[in-house]
């Protein structure tokens, strides 16, 4: 009986290639060292803003004058007065800065551990771009609607004069902080859940300092959470953020090890913060 075999050239190709295809591992995604800056101080994000999440797509409209939502807005503006010149509005604007290496600092108390360019570099890194993919996935919205800001409209004084020329021309709907808060609050939580309430407070905290600070209606950063946890989600598909994170984790890890704490007063930013 003739038997169907393959020439013996074949199958020694075919077994080299399988032994080979064994003996290699998976591939390594390469960290870039050099990140370039999409303006001064300001990594690029992780993703083209072509593959973000569209806020125009994915939020309803700002809620309309006249409606219910708006009253809702309004109210939650009011209900800030009190706090001006309070503690809570100097954390505030601590919160509008997000100019690093300041801004590392500003999860330190929540995560228990200092994030600095030097004890932290890949973390650091890690907010660093993710700020910037988080704060543009909110502009398809920002753009389309132009919602006047909260001080514009109520012609009132914010906790950031410094900025006001520049946000009087951004949008307001939906905050580009607040999604930035919530995605830092989100992958931190990832990457050390033993400390996940205190992380996603602070991150809610991050958002609502934008009420307090005059410079976003409450819809606005409610819908701005929405583009942060979404923003995360699309991460998570990008190989380089994944590897990053992964070394961030051993970093943070090696902070622990050795004890290290957060450099700012916690005890001052816990009770400023305190609902």
């Amino acid at each position: 009986m003739k038997t169907n075999t393959l020439p013996r050239h074949i199958v020694l190709a075919l077994s080299g290639a399988a032994l080979l295809a064994g003996c290699a591992g998976p591939v390594q995604t390469v960290i870039p060292k050099d990140v370039p800056e999409i303006r001064p101080g300001m990594l690029a994000g992780y993703l083209p803003r072509t593959t973000l999440p569209d806020s125009l797509a994915l939020l309803p409209p700002p809620p309309a004058a006249g409606s219910s939502a708006h009253a809702a807005d309004d109210d939650a503006y009011r209900a800030t007065v009190a706090l001006r010149n309070s503690a809570r509005w100097a954390q505030a604007a601590i919160d509008a800065n997000l100019k690093f290496p300041k801004a590392a600092e500003t999860f330190s108390c929540a995560l228990d551990a200092p994030i600095s360019a030097e004890a932290t570099p890949n973390l650091t890194t890690l907010l660093r771009r993710t700020l910037v993919d988080a704060g543009l996935s909110t502009y398809g919205a920002k753009d389309h609607y132009k919602r006047l800001r909260p001080f514009v409209s109520n012609k009132a004084p914010t906790c950031s004069p410094e900025e006001e020329a520049m946000l009087s021309k951004d949008g307001s709907y939906p905050s580009g902080h607040a999604a930035l808060g919530w995605a830092w609050g989100l992958v931190l939580a990832e990457m050390a859940p033993e400390r996940t309430n205190a992380l996603l407070q602070r991150g809610h905290a991050f958002g609502q300092s934008r009420v307090i600070c005059g410079v976003h209606w409450q819809s606005d950063v409610t819908q701005g959470r929405v583009m942060g946890a979404a923003a995360v989600a699309r991460l998570h598909a990008d190989p380089v953020f994944r590897a990053q994170f992964d070394e961030a984790a051993k970093e943070l890890a090696a902070v622990r090890a050795k004890g290290l704490k957060p450099a700012g007063n916690c005890t001052a930013e816990a009770a400023a913060l305190k609902p």
